[in-house]
């Protein structure tokens, strides 16, 4: 699930995950961070999700994917589209 928050000039956009679903650690990769894995990693919140909250450019489309243990790739299914292997997300 994605959560988003409008600033002046950017957008913050939280990432949100079951805490178990799937296992261990999971990150959000993507070009806002040279898809690096482990840079935004999501923790556990009160609810019993997981989450990160990442400040995006604003009028911007941006590519990424989460990254689990095991070098298991997924796509976020409430993304604003896909272009074949990546999540797509509008700011």
């Amino acid at each position: 699930m994605l959560e988003r928050k409008r600033l002046k000039d950017r957008t913050q956009v939280t990432f949100v995950l079951p805490a178990d679903t799937p296992p261990g650690p999971v990150s959000v990769v993507g070009d806002f961070n040279d898809w690096q894995p482990g840079t935004h990693t999501l923790v556990p919140r009160a609810d019993g999700t997981r989450a990160v909250t990442v400040a995006l450019p604003g009028k911007k489309v941006h590519s990424f994917r989460y990254l689990a243990a095991g070098d298991y790739w997924f796509d976020e299914d409430h993304a604003d589209g896909h272009d074949g292997t990546n999540s797509r997300l509008h700011t």
